[in-house]
């Protein structure tokens, strides 16, 4: 299976209840929408410090983790950032990772949100086609 692509929308979670709440402006909450690479190895969301910087989220713990290569390394676990696909999203902490070039996609905010790569096309597609639909245990 060869690498698997989709753009998403990253939009910081505290921003957004702040707008709801009417203490800012819809047009202030942070976002960015960027191309991230779909990885089922990966538990959560993977970012860089660059990226948490200009999404403005916190800090809420470090963690150490075991990278694909073996290796294990410091991260940071940030608050809740909202990843957008499409007609779907999915709150989540983010794990930053020093040096990150490439934001991963991992497979909780895929679940979340009800996707799964479809292996004859390669592409990322909802579990049950377009509609979302939630297991609630």
């Amino acid at each position: 299976m060869g690498m698997i692509q989709t753009e998403i929308t990253l939009k910081n979670a505290t921003d957004e209840s702040k707008a709801r709440e009417g203490l800012i402006r819809e047009q202030e909450i942070r976002s960015i929408t960027l191309t991230a690479v779909v990885d089922t190895g990966a538990a959560s969301l993977v970012i860089g410090e660059e990226l948490r910087e200009k999404l403005g989220l916190c800090i809420v713990e470090e963690r150490s983790v075991k990278l694909a290569d073996g290796r294990q390394t410091a991260c940071k676990l940030t608050e809740t950032v909202e990843v957008h696909w499409k007609n779907r999203h999915w709150p989540c902490a983010a794990m930053v990772i020093p040096n990150a070039e490439t934001v991963l996609l991992g497979a909780i905010p895929l679940e979340g949100m009800d996707l799964m790569i479809n292996p004859k096309t390669q592409e990322l597609v909802g579990v049950h086609g377009d509609t979302v639909e939630y297991m609630v245990l």
